[in-house]
């Protein structure tokens, strides 16, 4: 045989190799911890932890701004998926809830990783706020973005039932959250998941009434009319993407999902970009929706027929993460993201003219957007679909 001929057949089964679908990559998609808990009582003990892998894996646990270790993992290394895992923890004995890390590294494929909190001696994983929601959201729902311990600002869960989420065995699907100012009496964020089951086809409720999840003396009150000011009640989670039931519908028509907003902005670019995000979701699995807005650095607010000034937002954003099958898809997903000025001058634009990447929307708002993605996808795989600017399927 020639040495040209040998040197074709080498490259031949060197391309061969490349093409083949390894185990690794199979392995990625299978791996995962999985937690009995949503939190660990301040009280010591103990939980278990289920690992799903194929081959060979180590779990250990990391802790929060390098504290001296308070748990442990047994076993900490084996073979195959194992539901009997036991996760050992030490009293808290401070205020204040804490938090450690899982972390499985797989033998073959990508770092997986899980954090979980502890509540402080009190009891809660929330001390601060109006301690009618989660401080630190317990939860590792994709569509929820971190969230920042004692900023005065809770994560409230709402249920399909139009009540408080409490877990899935009581309170079946989960509706949305909201991240709540206490002091500026609105969202900075609504966070959701919609598909064509939780969009549903009924009807428009109008429903409008207070949030019963949090005390009426607190909320403004637009239940008879808008803010006042000239300034009109604009949905986060729209009314449109819960049609499934009366209920998860008047949901949506609480102080808690609303914002002061321009009429002619509502209507047209932000209404339109909301029918868009309806679109995507019905090409999804799911779609994880983070809408938000900014309001930090406003200096108008509204007038006080709902009993308080609110502030008027400066910005409004969305971050959208796609779950499902596409060419575009980095292991099942992709995303991005747009940040539209609120600004009626634009109410007749085009929303693709403030399309961005995920990366690009963290930057300017400094929220941290789908941090449990990693716990998926891996790190790596879940910066790079951060990263990425927005395929053509989006526009």
């Amino acid at each position: 045989m020639s040495g040209k001929r040998v040197l074709l057949l080498l490259l031949a089964a060197t391309i061969a190799a490349a093409c083949t679908k390894t185990p690794e990559a199979e392995f990625d998609s299978a791996t995962a911890i999985g937690l009995k808990v949503s939190t660990l009582p301040a009280e010591g003990g103990s939980t278990f932890v289920s690992v799903t892998a194929k081959y060979e894996w180590t779990l250990s646990v990391e802790f929060e701004g390098g504290a001296s270790a308070w748990a442990s993992v047994e076993p900490s290394s084996g073979t195959g998926s194992k539901g009997d895992v036991r996760l050992r923890f030490e009293s808290n004995e401070g205020e204040e809830s804490r938090s450690l890390t899982l972390v499985l590294v797989p033998k073959n494929g990508v770092t997986v990783r899980k954090t979980v909190q502890q509540a402080g001696e009190g009891g809660s994983v929330n001390p601060g706020g109006g301690q009618y929601g989660f401080d630190v959201a317990p939860m590792d729902w994709l569509e929820l973005p971190a969230t920042v311990a004692g900023d005065g600002l809770e994560v409230l869960v709402h249920a399909m039932d139009g009540g408080k989420y409490v877990s899935k065995a009581q309170s079946g699907v989960r509706n949305w959250s909201c991240y709540w100012d206490y002091s500026e009496h609105l969202s900075l964020w609504v966070a959701y998941p919609l598909n064509n089951s939780l969009k549903g086809s009924g009807s428009r409720s109008n429903a409008w009434g207070y949030d019963p999840l949090l005390p009426t003396s607190i909320q403004p009150n637009i239940s008879n009319g808008s803010y006042g000011g000239g300034w009109t009640r604009g949905h986060q989670l729209p009314s449109a993407d819960r049609l499934a039931t009366y209920a998860a519908n008047a949901s949506t028509f609480v102080p808690t999902n609303m914002t002061p907003q321009d009429y002619d902005f509502n209507g047209e670019i932000w209404g339109n970009l909301e029918g868009r995000v309806r679109s995507y979701a019905a090409l999804s699995d799911t779609l994880y929706v983070v809408t938000g807005c900014l309001y930090k650095n406003s200096t108008r607010t509204s007038g006080t027929s709902s009993g308080f000034a609110v502030k008027i937002p400066t910005h409004y954003f969305k971050a959208l993460l796609f779950r499902g099958t596409s060419t575009y898809a980095t292991r099942g997903f992709m995303a991005a993201a747009y940040l539209l000025p609120h600004d009626k001058s634009i109410h007749d634009g085009d929303f693709l003219d403030y399309i961005m990447s995920v990366d690009e929307l963290e930057q300017t708002t400094g929220i941290d957007f789908f941090p449990h993605l990693a716990d998926y996808v891996g790190k790596e795989s879940a910066d790079a679909i951060e990263a990425a600017a927005p395929s053509k399927w989006w526009k």
